[in-house]
């Protein structure tokens, strides 16, 4: 959308000019429209959500960013708290009200229908990043003994505010899942045909207590665009459809990044958060980070005679902590989306390792040689040829075990970190290069020694 008729769509919105607003949004999407309306200042997202017309008002709000959600609900009318709640998906609201603070939760819930309070209630006690605290009831349910005349007649009827009435779900009396059936189907079957007949009963599921990544890798893997989720004892409580998975998808990628990047992770965006919540979220690993780094700092001290004999030593240091960093931050980055897709799995890590092995080998082949070259080639006259040629050595030698310890640290950790149930993530590109780091030095000054004969 262009930045003019932005400009103007806000203009319009501080002038009070509604019938003008209402026409310059007739053609927008609902979500272009909730990044307008986020974009106002506190005052003037109220006056633009009581200016949008009422067909499309609730899914405006649906799309706004949650402090805009808060600032509009604090402000607006019981009445209109109603009107929101009641016409919002499930999910939706449950996703609105897991973040609101405790006082706005209460107030939104005290304007709800009894039975719409019965309904987030329930979905508000589901376990977080189960599969039932991102489910929706929003689902259509037929009988096995019904017609396909009688289904498509249930579907016409209320299949409006259904999420996925793309797939109808069959339950017997008991409300037991027993099979799915298509709108497709349905639509192409004679309407005498029974709905028993053409269900398919072999259908995948989740569970309401199963981990949420684990249903969107359902999803992805049997390319659904729903998944109907069950109690403990079968019976039929929601679904997961496929919009709710990819915001998933994005969390867990986002936490994920965060904790690669030493942060812990946050459900707000930093410019929603204040300074103090930012800190708090930095400040433990950088501490952690900082004590380790003091562990390198306590090696290299022990090498001190060495590097006193022989200065030249720790101009290649950094080149070779930063080679081993980023290479081991190779291996686990790649190593953590398998683990995350489940391409790979902490049983295969023989298989991981042994390629990881072969691809360092040539990497670290490669940077020596080019290396070695270029140590015979650093000096003139003043530095003598033998010098040069075990100083190339030294560092070549550690430039391909580096790389080596580096690559198989980085493939590795983190499937040990899957395999005793933590976050593979947190074994990434920070916590590898400390350790990487460590061993290098150790490396590098214990070969050092050894062929400049340091005692």
């Amino acid at each position: 959308m262009e930045n003019e008729k932005i400009q103007e769509i806000k203009q319009l919105i501080i002038d009070k000019k509604a019938r003008e607003f209402k026409t310059a949004i007739e053609d927008l999407e609902y979500v272009d429209i909730a990044n307008i309306i986020d974009e106002l200042d506190d005052v003037y997202q109220v006056l633009a959500f009581r200016m949008l017309p009422k067909n499309c008002a609730v899914d405006v709000f649906s799309y706004l960013p949650l402090h805009s959600q808060e600032e509009i609900i604090s402000n607006i009318t019981d009445k209109e708290i109603s009107t929101i709640i009641e016409d919002l998906y499930v999910d939706d609201a449950v996703d609105m009200l897991d973040e609101l603070p405790a006082s706005v939760v209460k107030k939104v819930l005290n304007n709800a229908k009894p039975e719409t309070r019965k309904v987030l209630n329930q979905f508000l006690n589901y376990a977080d990043y189960s599969a039932g605290s991102i489910m929706t009831c929003e689902y259509i349910d037929i009988k096995k003994d019904m017609s396909v005349a009688q289904a498509i007649s249930k579907i016409r009827k209320n299949g409006f505010n259904k999420e996925g009435f793309y797939t109808c779900y069959v339950v017997n009396e008991q409300r037991v899942l027993i099979g799915v059936i298509t709108v497709q189907t349905l639509l192409l079957s004679k309407d005498d045909e029974k709905v028993e007949d053409l269900m398919d009963d072999t259908f995948i599921y989740c569970k309401t207590s199963d981990d949420q990544e684990s249903v969107t890798k359902l999803l992805q893997k049997y390319d659904l665009l729903s998944l109907p989720v069950v109690d403990n004892e079968n019976r039929l409580v929601g679904i997961i459809t496929i919009d709710d998975a990819v915001d998933v998808i994005q969390e867990e990628a986002e936490e994920d990044f965060e904790k690669m990047a030493a942060m812990l992770p946050s459900d707000k965006p930093d410019l929603d958060m204040s300074v103090f919540s930012l800190y708090k979220n930095r400040i433990i690993w950088l501490l952690i980070l900082m004590v380790t780094g003091m562990i390198t700092g306590s090696i290299l001290s022990s090498f001190e005679a060495a590097i006193s004999s022989l200065p030249l030593l720790v101009s290649f240091l950094p080149m070779l902590n930063d080679t081993g960093g980023n290479s081991g931050s190779q291996a686990a980055t790649m190593c953590i989306r398998g683990l995350t897709t489940g391409e790979i799995t902490p049983k295969q890590w023989l298989k991981v390792w042994w390629k990881e092995f072969r691809v360092s080998l040539l990497i670290s082949i490669t940077l020596a040689l080019f290396n070695f070259v270029r140590i015979l080639l650093l000096s003139g006259s003043d530095v003598s040829y033998s010098f040069r040629l075990k100083y190339a050595i030294v560092v070549c030698s550690t430039m391909v075990l580096t790389i080596i310890v580096a690559k198989s640290i980085g493939a590795l950790l983190p499937l040990l970190a899957k395999k005793i149930k933590l976050d593979p993530a947190v074994c990434a590109a920070p916590m590898i290069t400390t350790i990487v780091d460590c061993c290098t030095i150790l490396i590098y000054f214990a070969i050092a020694c050894s062929v400049f004969q340091i005692g």
